[in-house]
Order: C-alpha cells, then structure tokens, then sequence
C-alpha cells in the first residue's frame, strides 16, 4: 500500500525528473468558488508523467536493462517514454489504435517503440503482457500500481501548498491512479476535506465498483474522455479509492463537451475529454459546489487531438444553443433562397453553411428543401429566429 513517506519521496524524484509544479488558477467564469489544477500545462501535457518518473526511479538496474513496457491510451505513454529515456532504459508501449494522433506522434517523440492495438485500453493492456512474457520486458503499469499511486499523489502535495484552505478537490477516474493518489495524500494531511471522483456515464466501472461494493467491469468503454476508457479498474486503486474517496459522479458526453468549450473559451485552458470532467461535474449540477469555500477541479491532461478537438466544440457549441440548424421549404425558383438568406441575417445570425436538397418526397415538386448552419449568440437567439422564420411562412421541418 502506499504510504506518505512514499508520495513526499515521490515529489522530490519527480521535481529531478524535470516536471513542472503546475499553477492552480482561479476560474470564477466556471463559478466563483472554483480554481482548476492544471496538469494540462505538465511537460507531456498530463499528470502521468509524475507516476511514471517515480516508478521508473524505483526499478533495478536489471529490471531497467530488460526494458520497461507499458499499455496507455497516451498519457502514461508519454510519461513513461520520457522517464525511461531520459535514464537510458527502452521502453515499449502498447496503445490502442483509437488513441489521439498527437499522442501516438507523442510517444514516439519521447522515444518509445509504439505498438498499436486494435480496441480499447484493456485490448493493449493484454498485448503488452503477451510481449512482456515473451520477451522479459518489465511493465509499468499505468495506475495499479504503489509507486505510480504515489507519484501521482505529489498532486495532492502541491495542491494543499498552493491552496491550504481548499474544502473539495474533484478528481477524474479512468483507471484510478490519480483519484486514489490524491485522495490518500489529502486525506492524509487535510481528512475534512471533501474528495470527489468523476467518471464518464460510458465508461464508469470505478463508480459502479464503489457503489457496489465489489471490483467490477463495465462493457461500454465508448467516451470523448479517451485517457478514462478502462473498462476494470485496479484492485490496489479500488482499495484506496473505496475507503478514500467521499463520493463518486458520473457525467454525460455532452456535458465533457460543453466543459471543455467553457475551459478553453472562458479560461484560455485547453483540456482533453478526461481533464474536462471534474470542471463537467460542476457545471451539469453533478457536484453540489455551493457548500464548499474554495473548490479545486483537476485539469488532468491536455493532450487532445485537433480533429478530434474540432469535432468536439463543435458538438459543444450546438448543445450551448451557438450553432443553430435551420431545414425548411423554399419555392424552387431565382430569389427565394435569397430572401431566405436575407431575413437570417436580419436577426444578427452569421451563416455557416447552406445546402440544397431537390429530390425530397415531403415538400411540392416546385419546392426544395434548404438546410442551414448557422452562428447564434444564445438559446433566447436561436428561439427568436425559429420564431421570425414561422411568421414570415417558413415551415420547419425536422
């Protein structure tokens, strides 16, 4: 079991290993109570780096000349890449094959061997132990493990230094090496103060273990918040989670997307989908922020893909009412879709895109069909331009 003599050896290694004391900020733009860890501005762009450094610090030179492997879905990866080659060892990651470009580019960057894996974490987790028998490498675990429990706890450290009248600090949970690390060092130091984890509804078997009792697996691994898609979390994570963690919460896909929108817009913060779920639990209502003094979130990982990130604000934007999608019936002749087009822009509305569709059965052979995307400001926006569409005949067609 880890200890506090491990999680404050762990902060001396990890500050030699080279990794920032990332800020703790003040984000009143999310409520006004609330300040965001940012682990997303970690030398890998996540909090992996601090577990890793501090498990590859504790291996024997023979375990170190035999290579280190490891599974992620690209933070650990990260981490241990860098670990491992800033003190000479190979390392080999297993990745599943749906991870980020830009964590996959990442870890070769860093210096490791990239195997991916079809499927999700727990599909490279099996393959890296088929090649950690088969060829004698030494794994690394990427959350059930003593050492990258407490690496991970150094968080806990730094964020009672910086803050040392936080009352809440809301962590994410994939595996559960970081609920488990900082709950156990804050509870350690500072035990009346409230640690909440936060899972995806689509990949929560860490809460379904608390709630019930019992270690347990979840089928749906299907989440925007890629770094938590683990399926079964650990045994030793559990066991700390379960006696540390004062409550678990689970959070909708829309409501990651939607955070992490408000993090980089309103806080200039760019978080992936799994550092965007404890900022998620606060702003869906999940977590109850009224009750407490000073709130710390984790913003545990940057790293998100471009496209992907694109895809997601996007997603984001329509749910917060800021893209509008209009498809109505025009007459199929010169100026209609002009006029169209004019009374939009009449209401402030900026045009996005626009397309035709002629062969639809619904509307009059002398009509076609019109679909529109376009910018509106708000819900109230969005409301009032449906409304000035239906007076002036415009039907709505979903």
């Amino acid at each position: 079991m880890i200890n506090m003599d491990m999680i404050k050896e762990a902060h001396e290694v990890v500050k030699a290993a080279g990794a920032v004391y990332t800020p703790v900020l003040h984000a009143p733009k999310v409520a006004e109570n609330i300040y965001l860890k940012c682990e997303n501005l970690q030398k890998t762009g996540s909090f992996k780096l601090r577990g890793a450094a501090y498990k590859i610090s504790k291996l024997t030179d023979a375990e170190k000349a035999a290579g280190v492997i490891a599974c992620s879905a690209g933070n650990h990866a990260q981490g241990v890449a860098l670990s491992a080659t800033s003190q000479g060892v190979k390392s080999i990651i297993c990745m599943p094959a749906s991870a980020p470009l830009a964590k996959v580019e990442a870890t070769k960057g860093f210096g490791a061997e990239v195997v991916l894996v079809p499927g999700v974490y727990d599909d490279a987790y099996a393959k890296a132990l088929e090649l950690q028998k088969e060829h004698g490498y030494t794994f690394a675990h990427p959350y059930n493990d003593d050492y990258v429990m407490a690496g991970q706890g150094t968080i806990g450290l730094e964020i009672l230094e910086q803050l040392p009248d936080v009352d809440c600090v809301i962590v994410p949970i994939g595996g559960g090496g970081i609920a488990a690390g900082i709950s156990y060092a804050i509870k350690q130091l500072k035990p009346e103060c409230t640690v909440i984890g936060v899972q995806a509804d689509e990949a929560s078997a860490m809460v379904n273990s608390i709630r019930n009792g019992v270690l347990g697996t979840t089928e749906t691994c299907n989440t925007i918040a890629d770094g938590c898609a683990v399926k079964a979390p650990g045994d030793k994570t559990f066991a700390v989670c379960k006696e540390m963690l004062d409550d678990v919460v689970t959070v909708s896909e829309e409501s990651i997307a939607i955070a992490m929108l408000t993090l980089l817009e309103k806080n200039k913060i760019s978080a992936e989908g799994a550092g965007a779920m404890p900022t998620a639990a606060v702003m869906s209502g999940k977590v109850d922020v009224s009750k407490y003094k000073n709130v710390v979130c984790m913003v545990s990982g940057g790293n998100v893909d471009v496209g992907v990130q694109t895809k997601l604000l996007t997603k984001a934007l329509a749910a917060t009412d800021r893209i509008t999608e209009i498809r109505t019936e025009v007459s199929d002749k010169a100026g209609s879709l002009v006029k169209l087009i004019n009374l939009i822009s009449s209401t402030g509305a900026n045009i996005l895109e626009i397309s035709h569709e002629r062969n639809v059965t619904e509307v009059a052979i002398t009509s076609c069909v019109v679909n529109i995307a376009v910018e509106t400001r708000d819900k109230e926006h969005k409301n009032s331009l449906y409304a000035l569409l239906a007076e002036n005949g415009y039907k709505h067609i979903r």
